[in-house]
């Protein structure tokens, strides 16, 4: 068993890390709290995973949701982020 960090296997100078770094996400949770119901149904995906994963599928010319997924699901940098 081989243990890890994300983090590490990401560069520093990837070019998801420097957008991280230029956008402060927290502001979708302040969007979307009307939305949510904190006591009913299924537990949720992250707000803001939901707006990334579109946007790594735009920012990579990958060209339908299920690609992106599966991108997601084996590059490392897709998953960090």
């Amino acid at each position: 068993m081989m243990v890890f960090c994300m983090d590490d296997m990401v560069s520093q100078d990837h070019l998801l890390r420097l957008i991280d770094r230029a956008i402060d996400w927290s502001f979708i949770y302040d969007l979307v709290e009307g939305r949510y119901c904190h006591d009913n149904g299924w537990p949720s995906m992250d707000p803001v995973m939901l707006i990334k994963i579109p946007f790594i599928q735009y920012l990579f010319g990958i060209q339908s949701m299920r690609q992106t997924i599966r991108e997601i699901e084996v590059n490392v940098a897709y998953r960090w982020s």
